[in-house]
């Protein structure tokens, strides 16, 4: 056999090894997406956005925020003291939620008050064992109390739900903040009326 022929059939080798070798890597990288996309991940591991839930927000900046009711109170007036001495952001928010819809878990970064306008707000708290709602027909409403406050509104009633809120958040954070559901608000509420699912 010649010099050259024995390049051509050693080249010919080393071609069909590193077919197979792709070959090979290839049929191994779809099966392991395979797998991966098959296993059975808990639901709450992802984020849940809101479904059927529309927000409108004005928002101004304010350097400082200093509420000088706190300072000066009138006979008859609420005492009321409001106070950011870092950069903040401050939100009106209206919410409206179709009736079904929910606002998916999340929280802010700020606190907040919730006005509930029309309809029944029906607030899931991430931190309560049994997953118990609260229900706020209109004209009252409900402090969020934010620092990591994971909840959830929905609207259970036949009719819209509209909520507004007042929210001071730290100047340039994010004003809502998506988060999993709670392991204890999980499967046992999910699917059919009155579920969380999404």
């Amino acid at each position: 056999m010649s010099v050259e022929a024995t390049r051509r059939a050693v080249s010919a080798v080393v071609g069909s090894v590193r077919a197979r070798s792709w070959l090979f890597t290839g049929a191994a990288a779809v099966l392991i997406c395979s797998a991966v996309a098959n296993l059975d991940w808990p639901v709450a591991a992802m984020a849940t956005p809101a479904r059927d839930f529309a927000s409108d927000a004005t928002h101004s900046f304010f350097k400082a925020l200093r509420s000088p009711s706190a300072m000066h109170t009138e006979a008859g007036s609420v005492p009321v003291r409001i106070v950011a001495e870092t950069p903040a952001d401050v939100y009106v928010v209206t919410n409206t939620v179709k009736p079904g819809g929910d606002s998916g878990w999340h929280t802010h970064p700020g606190a907040g008050v919730v006005l509930v306008k029309a309809g029944v707000a029906t607030v899931y708290d991430g931190d309560d064992p049994s997953c118990t709602p609260a229900r706020y027909p209109a004209g009252t409403g409900f402090v969020d109390s934010a620092a990591g406050h994971v909840h959830l509104i929905r609207n259970e009633g036949a009719e819209q739900l509209v909520t507004v809120a007042f929210q001071i958040i730290p100047a340039g954070a994010s004003r809502r903040l998506d988060r999993p559901s709670p392991e204890h608000c999980g499967a046992a509420l999910r699917g059919g009326s009155g579920s969380l699912a999404h």
